[in-house]
């Protein structure tokens, strides 16, 4: 049932594909509705009841060309807090469609429901949409297929048919339980019980054989997948037995094609790649495998999810009850960084005259974050589970991020910022130390709901410097509202004076999730171009607010995030509108 479910979908995502393309070249409004529902599902032999979208898992995908308006009719029927985010879309002058909760809005309360609009500008390939609040993204996830405008092709050979795949994991246990019990006791959570492959844990698994993705493909065909990492808090090695991968496009963003037998993807990224099928009928089967890259000194799911690559065989009455062999990949070490790192220096922005690569050759903003994990004490007289009898923290630049209890974006629309958050972020460590090297004696680090100002237009570069405090770590960060090009990155402490010079500058990939490698820095920049609202008139600092964070769950949870919030320009098409009326409420 499951494979054949695995099946549909795909034909599905054929027959939408065939129908946008039939479709005029003019841009049109596509409407969806996601009903948020419990739905009961069955893996590894235990049934639970889990949060979903239109009681699918993974949910529904969503379809649209580039250029195309959205709306999206979220209805909560769960008994959870909910907002739905829309994971790579820029969301220009639609800030208030981004879903963050506690950021730019209140959630979705049970039984409420909000619409979300926006227009997908410059954009085509592939993004997602999940939950964003607390762990729902566990089970509230979907993929999204942004098809360039009709009549304009892929700047590749056109793939016979595209399959996205999403990556995800599954706990036995309640996600929301989870994470609650590790904020009570300050210690790590309970690791996920499988990986998935479009939500099948696949025949490594006990009881699970029946749960398997199958890809069936037709000898010398080529195929598009569409490649999302939806797993919580894993990066993911990913090859295919006995074939190679020709990736075309990071994050809905064309780059120079690049053939690899293992890719490497973080939480959050997605990729599309071609998989051109062998030219005659193999005789064979072989395993497609995803298991994770990690350098943490915690626990973790150090388990492998298969799919299985079939191919159409062409005389089926021949080998009706033959058994084929099927072949399995060798996968990387789960932490050989040299891989990740080899993989990640391929990637280049494709830079053509049709997709160029419009790098900020001149800087207005230049901040130094560190990131990395820390420590809060325990409460007198309390037990805790962290680090020395402390409790696990994260931050950027030693400030912990607290979510306020009312939406950043409409306390300020509101007027009513006091007291909900400082604009005081500080652009580089207040406390410098050798940040890969000996960790501090003093692990602790600050609350705080702080925010960096930006001013509209400004070039900004950022270099995010990972710490080995409590042992070194790839954080796979992710910026709201913006795609920025990764200009640089290296192991070790960064160099301000030498490292700069080594920066591409030229055909840096353009991304809208990045991971500071561990035990190394990444340098990034962007144009702030996405405004926020302009509420006065003399000594402004009250603005729009687009959220960056760690997009491990676990390290979120802990505060590994901040927010940027970026001034309205000076034109009426450089201010973000008033909130529609059924913005949710706190």
């Amino acid at each position: 049932m499951a494979a054949a479910s695995s099946v549909l979908r795909c034909c599905l995502l054929v027959a939408a594909l065939m129908t946008l393309s039939a479709m005029g070249a003019e841009a049109i409004t596509r409407q969806y509705l996601f009903d948020v529902q419990t739905t009961s599902v069955t893996r590894l032999c235990s049934t639970k009841s889990i949060v979903t979208v239109n009681g699918q898992y993974p949910g529904p995908t969503l379809f649209a060309r580039e250029g195309d308006h959205v709306e999206v009719t979220v209805v909560n029927h769960s008994p959870y807090n909910m907002s739905i985010h829309w994971h790579g879309i820029r969301q220009l002058l639609s800030g208030w469609a981004d879903g963050p909760s506690y950021i730019t809005q209140c959630p979705i309360q049970p039984g409420g429901s909000y619409v979300y609009r926006f227009t997908i500008t410059g954009q085509r390939g592939t993004l997602w949409w999940h939950a964003h609040i607390s762990w729902l993204r566990a089970t509230v996830h979907g993929p999204m297929v942004i098809l360039p405008p009709a009549g304009v092709g892929y700047p590749f050979p056109a793939p016979h048919e595209e399959v996205p795949i999403m990556f995800g994991e599954w706990w036995n246990n309640d996600t929301e339980a989870v994470i609650s019990q590790a904020l009570q006791t300050g210690g790590g959570p309970n690791i996920s019980d499988a990986y998935t492959l479009n939500g099948l844990p696949g025949p490594l698994y006990n009881c699970s054989a029946q749960d398997t993705f199958k890809l069936k493909v037709k000898p010398g065909k080529t195929y598009m997948l569409r490649l999302i990492n939806a797993a919580l808090n894993d990066e993911l090695f990913f090859s295919i037995a006995n074939h190679t991968l020709t990736v075309v496009d990071v994050d809905a963003l064309y780059v120079k094609p690049f053939t690899v037998d293992t890719l490497i993807i973080a939480p959050g990224q997605t990729s599309n790649v071609l998989l051109t099928a062998k030219p005659t009928y193999p005789g064979a089967s072989y395993y497609m495998l995803a298991r994770p890259y990690t350098t943490t000194q915690g626990t973790f799911d150090n388990t492998t999810v298969a799919g299985v690559l079939e191919y159409d065989d062409p005389c089926p009455t021949t080998a009706a009850g033959k058994i084929v062999p099927i072949f399995s990949p060798t996968l990387p070490q789960i932490n050989d960084t040299n891989a990740v790192s080899n993989f990640t220096a391929k990637l280049r922005s494709l830079a053509s005259a049709g997709y160029p690569a419009a790098v900020p050759q001149q800087v207005d903003h230049r901040f130094f974050f560190t990131v990395g994990l820390g420590t809060h004490p325990c409460a007198v007289n309390g037990t805790c589970q962290g680090p020395n009898g402390s409790r696990f923290a994260a931050s950027i630049n030693n400030v912990s991020f607290v979510l306020p209890a009312t939406a950043l974006l409409q306390s300020h629309f509101a007027g009513k910022s006091k007291g909900v958050y400082a604009s005081n972020f500080p652009y580089y460590p207040l406390n410098p130390f050798n940040y890969t090297g000996t960790p501090p004696n003093n692990t602790n680090v600050m609350n705080g709901t702080k925010v960096l100002v930006l001013p509209y237009g400004a070039n900004v570069e950022l270099v995010m410097q990972d710490t080995s405090i409590l042992g070194a770590e790839s954080h796979p960060l992710h910026l709201h509202g913006f795609n920025f090009f990764v200009v640089g990155q290296g192991f070790g402490n960064f160099d301000p004076i030498n490292d700069p010079a080594k920066f591409n500058l030229y055909d840096p990939v353009e991304r809208n999730t990045v991971g500071v490698p561990a035990g190394g820095w990444v340098a990034i920049r962007f144009h702030a171009d996405n405004p926020g609202i302009y509420l006065c008139r003399y000594d402004c600092t009250i603005s729009g607010v687009w959220f960056m964070h760690c997009h491990l769950e676990v390290h979120m949870s802990w505060g590994l995030k901040m927010a940027w919030l970026v001034l309205d320009g000076s034109r009426p098409d450089q201010k973000l509108p008033p909130p529609p009326l059924d913005l949710p409420k706190c």
